[in-house]
This record gives structure tokens, sequence and C-alpha cells, in this order.
């Protein structure tokens, strides 16, 4: 490495130490002021996601559509799912589905769906049935009946909150570029997935997908969320970067196919094991494609 590369890397790393950890913290005088950028780090910081390049549909030589599941009981995951108790930890630390959840509420992510077809686009209220159970208990229930009335202690109240979240499932899109002749992954969607509010407290609850959200309109909301980064918190990774640089593990569940995109446990049922294989065979078909291109 010449001596102008090295001052280039170190002058990378000085920027991007300075834009990614916690803000001002060794200047602050007040606890206030730990966040806050001054006028001249924002200056100096180009805070937006990576811009996708345009890719005409002439480039695609060989597409295939994939959906995975991102089960956050794996250790590589534990970065999308922790943390899942905020009571005692700063407001620039949550989780995705907090993040995910908040931006809604807000109104910066507008584009979200009921399925990864992106057929049918929801609204706030109308997710808020999958998220958020209201129920009578049997007192409840007598009260009503005999006086007309049910105190609010008869109530029960569950939300879907981050520490339901067992899944994230994706799906994204792998293409062969033939202008740059190089397998490129590009996702497309997310959605969290936890039990059925109505049935959460049972031994075996159903896990659903409670809303899809449209990635690329979730990407500037993403990026200027930070995840922790154990091998160096002074460089946290913005969940952006994280599910476009695949640091994630997933396996495949489903792939478009002629039998209406069915999932791989529809065509090999109760084997784990067997479904697991599946996966892996897709990924080599995929990954393959490339290599035969250069096959001689």
């Amino acid at each position: 490495m010449n001596y102008k590369s090295f001052l280039l890397t170190l002058s990378f790393i000085l920027v991007a130490s300075a834009s990614f950890a916690q803000a001002n913290i060794l200047n602050a005088k007040s606890p206030d002021e730990i966040g806050e950028r001054t006028d001249a780090q924002k200056a100096l910081d180009n805070d937006k996601p990576l811009e996708y390049g345009y890719v005409d549909d002439r480039d695609l030589l060989f597409s295939k559509m994939v959906w995975e599941k991102v089960v956050l009981d794996e250790r590589v995951n534990f970065p999308l799912y922790y943390p899942v108790d905020t009571n005692n930890i700063g407001s620039n630390r949550r989780s995705l589905y907090d993040v995910l959840l908040r931006s809604i509420k807000k109104g910066e992510i507008k584009n979200i769906y009921d399925d990864s077809y992106f057929t049918t686009k929801r609204t706030l209220g109308d997710i808020q049935d999958a998220l958020a159970l209201v129920d009578t208990t049997d007192i409840g229930f007598e009260q009503y009946n005999a006086e007309g009335t049910v105190d609010a202690q008869y109530i029960r109240k569950r939300e879907i909150s981050a520490y339901d979240i067992t899944e994230y499932w994706i799906k994204g899109l792998w293409y062969f570029d033939k202008r740059q002749s190089e397998l490129k992954y590009r996702l497309l969607g997310i959605a969290p997935v936890a039990p059925d509010v109505n049935f959460i407290d049972s031994d075996t609850p159903e896990l659903i997908p409670l809303f899809w959200v449209f990635y690329p309109d979730a990407r500037q909301v993403l990026h200027e969320a930070k995840a922790f980064n154990g091998s160096n918190s002074a460089v946290p990774f913005s969940f952006d970067h994280i599910l476009n640089s695949r640091r994630f593990n997933g396996y495949i569940f489903k792939e478009e196919n002629v039998f209406g995109d069915r999932k791989v446990e529809e065509y090999i049922a109760d084997n784990a094991l067997m479904q697991l294989l599946e996966s892996d065979r897709i990924k080599e078909n995929i990954r393959n494609f490339e290599l035969d291109m250069w096959s001689y």
C-alpha cells in the first residue's frame, strides 16, 4: 500500500468514526448535548444510504426471486433483535422492529402491504388488529351482565413488542448483470414475523408476518438507525448496511416456480433437515449460474 492510499484509508476511518459514533459524547458539557451533532459535523457527513445503480431490464441475463427466513434465535442475527427492553437504555439504540413501527407511525415509511407481492396497500390503522389485542376476562363478562359496565382491571390488553418478534421474512431478487458480468442481490421487501396476537399465549402459536415493507422506501430510515457493533461500539452498523451487505444468516423457504411459488414445506413436509438441504440446493443453483458463465 503506497503512502497516498494509506492516507486515504486513514481519512475514511476517521470520518466514519466521527459519523457513526455517539455524536459529541467527549465534548458534551451536559447529557442533553450527547447525540447532538455540530454544524461542522453535519457539513462533513454525507449521511445518506448508498444509492442503487440503475439496471436496465435488457441487462438482466438471469434472475430468481427468493423468500428467506431470518431466525432471530441465531447469534449472528442478534443485532436485528436486540435491544428488546428499552427502559434502561439510551434512545439511540432500538431494535429493527421498533425502528420500523416508529417510522410507520410517524409517516416516514408509507409503503406497507399485507403480502410480499405488494398488491394491497395498508395503513397503520389497518394493521393495528394484528399488533394489539383487547379482550375482556370472564369476570369482566360477569360484571357486564350484572351491572352493564366493566372495570378496567378486567380488560386484558396485549401488544406485540420487539420481544415477540421471532423471525424476519425477506424477499429479494438474485440477478446476473451482463453489463458488469456479476451476480448481484437486491432486497425488495421485509416483514417482521410474530405469533398471532389472538393466540400468542398458547403453547404453539402460529407465526404470521405482521406487515410487509417495500424495502427501497425504508432505506433512509434504516440508514439513520444504528445497530450495535460488538467488535467496535464506536462504529455501529446501520440496519440498511446489515441487510444490503447480507450480514445475517437466512435460509430460503420459497422461490418463484411454476407451481404458484409454492413453499418448500409444501412439497417437503415434516422434515426440517430435508427442508434445509432443499434451501441449500436452491442457493447452489443460483450461485452455479455465475460460475457456469466462466466455464469454457
